[in-house]
């Protein structure tokens, strides 16, 4: 069974793709890893993007979680500053 989930996107993976936010298809037994790589396919420059941290549902996540359709995912890039 396909379904899709929110993707949100932050500071440069916001700025590499263009958007806010995706909506990006997934299947029974997706796990975070698998999401992150569709989304690099789909966006290459993002492959660029070192130490990407990866929330769901408002905590980090490993890349071995399971993901469900009603799971909100943010993509959130190394940050800087001093």
């Amino acid at each position: 069974m396909n379904s899709t989930v929110s993707v949100l996107l932050f500071g440069i993976t916001r700025d590499l793709t263009g958007q806010s936010a995706l909506s990006i298809p997934i299947q029974n037994e997706t796990r975070v890893g698998d999401l992150l790589d569709q989304v690099r396919q789909q966006y290459p420059a993002l492959a660029g993007v070192r130490s990407l941290l990866v929330a769901v549902n408002g905590e980090y996540a490993e890349v071995d979680q399971t993901l469900t359709s009603k799971d909100e995912i943010a993509l959130i890039p190394p940050v800087s500053g001093g």
